[in-house]
């Protein structure tokens, strides 16, 4: 039995044909430009296609970009914040250099008297023992530094100096139990002696007489007769004046003005130099008997 549609050609016959077309057609096409219309719809047709398979490699494309873009902020940030670490360093150096550099400026400016030596010297060490207040300075026998030096800070009266080392000094506070100074107060110029307590807040005015007017809040100053503290510098102010039935003397004491808890920079005094007068050792007896 026959079959109804008969055999096509064979497969070379086939690929013949279709290359003898595609020639032509090439040649139709770059000569002639007999497909530019229905280029552009294959290619309208095919653009879907082409998106879609392009679609994967934006997505690499984007995710890589995204990755860089975070990797890039993570290290600006802790590049930022390594440095707004050093900025928090530096105005914290910043802040405590204008302390110090106020500190020296308000040292400088005590009220001290302008025509003696003066230095500033910084604490090295405190005395850990709560009996004793004393603390080392770093300045010695090397700069003139000597005992009984009065020591002072831009609030008043420190200490005096009881021990002199080639480059350091111990300092004796004036809240020690073995220190007195002689004080005057501002008001009325009473003299008494000003005492430590043991306590760095306290000064004592022992054996004053309950009728001796001195009221809280009264400024007491350096007397100066001792001749181990410049006058006229400030010591502290009277916190307390107490009397107790039945005794003699009353209970008056003083909070000093230099907080001796916190300082740091001292200011050390030497004493004025002495200008002899030749007139008036001239006049003396002494010089009158003297040999021509």
């Amino acid at each position: 039995m026959k079959p109804i549609f008969g055999r096509g050609p064979s497969l070379p016959i086939r690929l013949a044909l279709a290359v003898v077309a595609s020639l032509v057609l090439i040649i139709a096409d770059s000569r002639y430009h007999s497909f530019t219309e229905a280029k552009v719809y294959l290619n309208s047709l095919v653009s879907p296609l082409q998106y879609v398979a392009n679609s994967p490699r934006l997505l690499l494309d984007s995710a890589s970009s995204q990755l860089m873009s975070r990797q890039s902020l993570l290290a600006q940030s802790q590049r930022m914040e390594q440095e707004l670490f050093l900025l928090r360093d530096d105005l914290l150096r910043l802040r405590h250099l204008e302390q110090e550099n106020q500190r020296l400026r308000d040292l400088l400016g005590s009220p001290v008297r302008f025509d003696t030596r003066r230095m500033v010297a910084e604490i090295m060490a405190v005395d850990t023992d709560p009996f004793s207040h004393q603390v080392v300075i770093d300045k010695g026998s090397l700069v003139g530094v000597f005992e009984g030096q009065p020591v002072l800070n831009e609030q008043g009266v420190v200490g005096q100096v009881i021990s002199v080392g080639k480059t350091t000094s111990r300092v004796l506070l004036i809240t020690d139990t073995s220190h007195g100074i002689p004080v005057r107060v501002a008001r009325n110029d009473i003299r008494a002696i000003a005492s430590g307590s043991g306590q760095l807040d306290r000064l004592l005015l022992h054996n004053i007489t309950r009728n001796t007017d001195i009221r809280e809040g009264d400024v007491l100053l350096s007397s100066g007769l001792a001749g181990r503290f410049p006058e006229g510098y400030p010591v502290g102010r009277v916190s307390r004046v107490g009397y107790e039935e039945g005794q003699p003397f009353a209970d008056i004491r003083v909070k000093p003005f230099a907080a001796l808890d916190r300082v740091r920079y001292l200011l050390l005094l030497w004493p004025e130099p002495q200008v002899i007068d030749v007139d008036d050792v001239a006049a003396s007896p002494a010089a009158e008997g003297a040999p021509q």
